[in-house]
């Protein structure tokens, strides 16, 4: 890798309820970078999810700018981000970690009632479900395994393309690195 690289288009990608949309709202903030939220954009009011072709759209759109920062795992518009991004950022955290991570921010948002996006809150319900289409916390510890192969395979297949590849495998590692940010926009 260089030894000075130019961040324009960040990807962080991980695991459910590692950490990203917060690690991508600091870099935002940091680097001056805008922060495109996709949860925000698939998740419509009551949770209806976007339909292929206009997520696809939207995503085309907003990946089209020069300076942002993404934070999401949606494979139908991976293609859209991979192929601008030049640096990724790969939240590769342990099960443990991510787990209380995902089960402490659905708590405090299911009792603070804090909206999401497009007017969606998480039920208080979503810390008992089983179902994992139902439960994030669940979502979360059922696709970890998947979710991490992969990653490993396109990390060491080279399909992260030209970006540069950030791997991240405990939180203490990621916020010496942001500590050590030298001025926006290099890393």
């Amino acid at each position: 890798m260089r030894e000075t690289l130019q961040v324009q288009r960040l990807s962080v990608i991980g695991t459910s309820g590692v950490g990203k949309t917060s690690l991508a709202k600091r870099l935002a903030s940091r680097l001056d970078l805008r922060h495109i939220e996709i949860d925000g954009i698939f998740h419509q009011a009551n949770w209806t999810p976007l339909d292929e072709a206009t997520f696809r759209a939207v995503m085309a759109e907003r990946c089209a700018g020069e300076r942002w920062v993404t934070d999401a795992n949606y494979s139908v518009v991976r293609d859209l981000i991979l192929r601008r991004a030049d640096t990724i950022i790969w939240l590769d955290y342990s099960r443990a970690v991510t787990t209380a991570r995902v089960v402490r921010r659905t708590l405090r948002r299911a009792i603070t009632r804090e909206e999401l996006w497009n007017g969606n809150r998480e039920p208080i319900s979503g810390l008992f479900r089983w179902d994992p289409e139902r439960s994030i916390i669940r979502w979360s510890w059922t696709s970890y395994g998947s979710k991490r192969a992969q990653y490993s395979s396109d990390f060491e297949g080279g399909h992260f393309g030209d970006a540069a590849v950030l791997r991240f495998r405990t939180p203490a590692e990621t916020e010496r690195w942001l500590k050590a940010l030298p001025n926006p926009g290099r890393i």
